[in-house]
This record gives C-alpha cells, sequence and structure tokens, in this order.
C-alpha cells in the first residue's frame, strides 16, 4: 500500500534577506496576508466595488483550513476537505454571498452524526429511549438528579461559574457533563477542564442545557418528528454543503478575484512588516522563486496567526507585549486521509470520540457530505487527532498513526487493512487557539498594541484568536471590507458571540 505524508500550512518564519535576493518595490492599496475564509471574504466585497487587492497566501492553494484536497490515484480521484466543514449561519446575506458562487453545486445534506461512548454509539439529536438503553435506568436517575443538585448549586444559590467545567455541570449536571463533555473537551485542548476559561462554552453552547435538549425532543415529538418549513430550524438536523467540497466555495472567490483586477499570489509569504507605530509602512514579501518585494499599502488586513504576526513586526512590540503573546498558546491537528476498495463505511457524517482511550478525537466519512467526493463504489475516511506540536502524534510517520488507528476500525468493524487503498498524513499548527485562564488577559495586551497600527485590521479564527466557524470567518471578512470602505470600525468581536447555542438558528431556502 502506497501513501504520502502532506504537510500543510508549515510555521510562519521570519528569515533575514539574504544579500542575492532582489528587493522590488511596488506600491499596492490594499495588501491582504492570508487567502483564508475571512481574507477572501474581504477581497471579494472590496472587488465587487471597484476596490482590488493583492492577497499573499503561504500555502499553494487558496482557502486557510476550509480548503478542499484533491488526491488522485490513477484513474480515481478523492476529494477531502481538512475536516468536516458544514454551514449554518443566522446570516442571509452569507448564504445568498455563497449561492451566487456556486449556484446548483450549493446542496442541502441530512445531518447524521454520532458520539462513540464507552463501546456504544449514541445518535445526535438525542434518542432519550436509545440513551436510556444504553445507560440503564441507574445512570439515567443520576443524570436527573445531577442536573437538579446543579440548577439549585449555580442557579439558588448562585454559585459563581469561573471555568468551563463550572459552566457545563452547571447546565447538564456532573454525571452528563463527565459523560461526553469534560473528556472531549479536554481531549481537544490537552489541559483540564477547571483550567479552561468559561468563554469557550458561552461562545459554543451558550444557551444549550438539559432542559433545552428536553424541550426541543419534546417539540419534534408533538409535530411528529418534522419541522415546520417557516421559522427557526435547529441545524442539529440539516445543512448546506458545496457538492465537490467546502473549498469550492473559495476556488470561485479566486477566481472572481483574478477576473476583476485583484492578485492571488499562492506559495507567497510576508517576511517583514514595517511600521512607524502607528501604521504600516512596507510589507516584505518573497515570492516563490525566492525573490523579495517591498509592499507598501495603505491598508492591511491580515489573518496570520496573531502569535506569528506579532514576530513579523519590525521593530518588534515591546517587551510586555511580546511576553503576552507568549502565553497564548495553539493547539495543533494531525489528521490521517484514507482512500478504501469499499463502497462505505457508516451513513455518519461525522463521528465523535470522547473517551480518552481512543487516540482520535472524530472521523469523518467524505462521501456522507457529497457522493462527489469519491469514485463510485468507493469511499474515504478522514480521522483527526488533537496535539499539541510537543506530543509523540506530532513527530510519527504515516505507517506509525495508521498502525495506531487500524485496531479500533478493525475491532469496531469499520474496514480492515486490505480495504485501505492508500493513506495520507496531514499536519497543521495553530489550528485552535487554547482558552485557558489567562486568555484573555494576554490577548488584551496584544489588541492594544495592534489597534494602535490604524491602517490594520486583523481579523479570521488565526487573526484574532478567536474559535470560530467558517461563517463567522465569511462575516468577518464582509464586515472587514465596509470598515476600508466607509472608513470606520466595527466590533469584530461581536461576531459569533450569539447569546444562544451555536448551532441553532433559520435554515436558509434557496431563491426562486
Amino acid at each position: 500500500m502506497a501513501g504520502t505524508t502532506i504537510q500543510t500550512n508549515a510555521a510562519w518564519g521570519q528569515p533575514a534577506l539574504s544579500s542575492d535576493q532582489a528587493a522590488i518595490d511596488m506600491d499596492s492599496d490594499i495588501l491582504i496576508l492570508g487567502a483564508g475564509p475571512a481574507g477572501l471574504a474581504c477581497a471579494m466585497e472590496l472587488s465587487r466595488k471597484g476596490r482590488p487587492c493583492t492577497i499573499i497566501e503561504r500555502d499553494e492553494q487558496v482557502g486557510g483550513l476550509a480548503k478542499t484536497l484533491t488526491i488522485r490515484e490513477g484513474e480515481h480521484v478523492f476529494l477531502t476537505d481538512i475536516g468536516p466543514h458544514r454551514f449554518f449561519s443566522k446570516n442571509q446575506y452569507l448564504y445568498d454571498f455563497i449561492e451566487d458562487l456556486l449556484q446548483e453545486e450549493w446542496r442541502q445534506v441530512p445531518r447524521l452524526t454520532r458520539q462513540f461512548i464507552d463501546g456504544k454509539f449514541y445518535d445526535y439529536p438525542v434518542k432519550p429511549l436509545q440513551v436510556f438503553k444504553n445507560i440503564g435506568p441507574w445512570k439515567s436517575f443520576r443524570i436527573l438528579f445531577d442536573y437538579v443538585l446543579a440548577r439549585l448549586k449555580f442557579g439558588l444559590l448562585r454559585r459563581p461559574m469561573t471555568t468551563f467545567e463550572d459552566y457545563v455541570v452547571a447546565n447538564f449536571g456532573r454525571t452528563l457533563a463527565e459523560f461526553s463533555m469534560i473528556n472531549y473537551t479536554e481531549k481537544i485542548w490537552g489541559i483540564p477542564a477547571r483550567t479552561i476559561h468559561p468563554d469557550w462554552a458561552r461562545q459554543r453552547i451558550h444557551g444549550l442545557n438539559l432542559w433545552s435538549v428536553f424541550k426541543d425532543i419534546c417539540k419534534k415529538a408533538l409535530s411528529g418528528g418534522k419541522r415546520g418549513t417557516s421559522g427557526p430550524k435547529s441545524l442539529v438536523d440539516t445543512f448546506y454543503y458545496p457538492q465537490f467540497g467546502t473549498g469550492r466555495i473559495y476556488q470561485e472567490i479566486e477566481k472572481h478575484l483574478v477576473k476583476t483586477g485583484s492578485t492571488v499570489e499562492t506559495s507567497s509569504e510576508p517576511i517583514k512588516v514595517h511600521h512607524d507605530g502607528q501604521r504600516i509602512t512596507a510589507v516584505d514579501v518573497r515570492s516563490p522563486d525566492g525573490t523579495v518585494r517591498t509592499v507598501r499599502p495603505k491598508q492591511v488586513v491580515e489573518s496570520v496567526p496573531i502569535t506569528r504576526f506579532l514576530e513579523l513586526l519590525d521593530p518588534a512590540p515591546p517587551a510586555p507585549v511580546l511576553e503576552a503573546a507568549r502565553g497564548l498558546k495553539w493547539r495543533a491537528q494531525v489528521y490521517l486521509f484514507l482512500t478504501l476498495d469499499k463502497d462505505s463505511v457508516t451513513k455518519d457524517n461525522w463521528i465523535y470520540f470522547p473517551n480518552k482511550d481512543i487516540p482520535f478525537g472524530r472521523t469523518s466519512e467524505m462521501k456522507n457530505f457529497s457522493k462527489d467526493l469519491c469514485p463510485e463504489g468507493k469511499t474515504s475516511f478522514f480521522v483527526e487527532f488533537f496535539a499539541f506540536e510537543t506530543d509523540p502524534i506530532w513527530s510519527m510517520d504515516k505507517d506509525q498513526v495508521l498502525d495506531l488507528v487500524m485496531p479500533y476500525f478493525e475491532k469496531w468493524g469499520f474496514f480492515t487493512r486490505k480495504d485501505v487503498r492508500q493513506a495520507y498524513l496531514m499536519k497543521r499548527p495553530c489550528v485552535y487557539p487554547v482558552y485557558d485562564m489567562e486568555y484573555d488577559r494576554r490577548l488584551e495586551v496584544v489588541k492594544q498594541y495592534l489597534d494602535k497600527l490604524e491602517n490594520l485590521i486583523y481579523l479570521g479564527r488565526p487573526g484574532r484568536f478567536r474559535y470560530t466557524n467558517q461563517d463567522h470567518s465569511l462575516e468577518m471578512g464582509i464586515v472587514a471590507s465596509r470598515m476600508i470602505l466607509e472608513g470606520r470600525k466595527y466590533d469584530l468581536d461581536a461576531i459569533g458571540a450569539e447569546s444562544e447555542y451555536f448551532e441553532k438558528g433559520p435554515i436558509y431556502e434557496k431563491r426562486i
């Protein structure tokens, strides 16, 4: 069995200019660093107003974490996202934005998600009879008892919620919180739940608790298991997805930008950002051929990881800012993509694995997002590991990771090693900003410094050190374009801060 290792988005460096690199000066009205969802959405909106941009992207392909990779195996072509992506938003403008790009490729997909806990599968949305059968009457009673007890402690007695652990215990009770939330969260972040900031819960699951889940089940039962076609719908049931992978959104944006006069440079990177304390005055950019040119932009939009962007600044930020930045931590990911001589593994879009004795955290089968992502009669399986770059998994090669996961898949009856056509290993740093108990204080120090640069807008998950999905990153880019066009400030951190469960909102209906 053949295979390969794909290193995606390696660390942003800051090498010195060598004497044989020709420095070329050029002007650009708007320079965008990073061609992920936020940067491309900003460029797209600006181009619609007749404002071309220069976009610099370190990877060979646009899209950031939302790109779709093409894997060719002879006559067979497999497409895969870098992890599962689904689109849901409360902003109708975003749906129109994407439909204008993709037309009939923009499709609605039923969602099937499960959790695998203690050797058993649990459907999501929750099926009470299934849960009761799997965990038994005693544990079901403990879940209800602990929930009532938690509501008394945190509700009636007003015990403060100072950590993520407090938040989930308050809203679900200790037994349920430890059953599937605390352990999975610790698996993602690599630190104890008692040291994770409650902002993580407020941002992702605000408004979701055991009572809201129960009410949702009752509503569904009373409606015969169906939801209406108008008004709010829960996006745990269905979502929108491009026919040929979520990266199609960004490929189409790139085509539009080039057609309308913008410049998109891949395999290029900023190596130094000059400033005078008030404005960015120039950016040194290295092209694929090694030449370096100096761009003198009037406006800079960047979505480079915020900690690494600080390293590019010349002169360097003050010591307290650098010290605060060093305290901001990132969680990396390792991905194993398997192509299979098998028609199907499961019907799930993705499966979560909260138990810590299972080394990976999530799997997805891309064929269940769109049948066009795999050749007929074959499928693929995407396996995700959460890691720090100092963890053993980060230094493993493809064969070692494959040997690590195969016993689990064979034991569960998913597939055998003989079913595996090829394996591809990918590694990506700076995927998840870690919300530890000090992150907000440190981030505020960094942001206060960057906000002094009046022609800089920093955005996206990496640029703002804020965990957002692609819809919020797109919205940030659109808002950033309006900041430039209107010459005014908007609160980018308000995007994605809805005071309700992160995955609830109106399902978009296609325009006629």
